[in-house]
């Protein structure tokens, strides 16, 4: 069973910058699209980045375009989002997700979570 475990989140003020970690036990790593999904109380969970197998194609939702970075190292396992001029309206609770398929811009598209890690943004 692959496990995807989150770190890196925190409180920080507005136009900071936090990197979330998202470290996979999966030996078939590179099989797997990765994703960055986020929740805010009361709201869907949406998609915020999401990166191919090899690393080699990345999209992004257009709140965060130009601000977050989505990478993968493929030898230690793990995924990146590094996020640059957070906002208040940035504050979720941020989730790792792995999927087999192609294009990978809903939730429904990733069979593997993680447990979610909180970033909150102050003004």
């Amino acid at each position: 069973q692959v496990q995807l475990v989150e770190s890196g989140g925190g409180l920080v003020q507005a136009g900071g910058s936090l990197r979330l970690s998202c470290a996979a036990s999966a030996r078939t790593f590179t099989t797997y699209r990765m994703g960055w999904f986020r929740q805010a109380p009361g709201q869907e969970r949406e998609f915020v980045a999401t990166i191919s197998g090899l690393g080699l194609s990345t999209r992004y939702a257009d709140s965060v375009k130009g601000r977050f970075t989505i990478s993968r190292d493929n030898g230690k396992n793990t995924v990146y989002l590094q996020m640059n001029g957070l906002k208040p309206e940035d504050t979720a609770v941020y989730y790792c997700a792995a999927s087999r398929a192609t294009v990978g811009v809903t939730a429904p598209e990733y069979e593997l979570w993680g447990q979610g890690t909180q970033v909150t943004v102050s003004s």
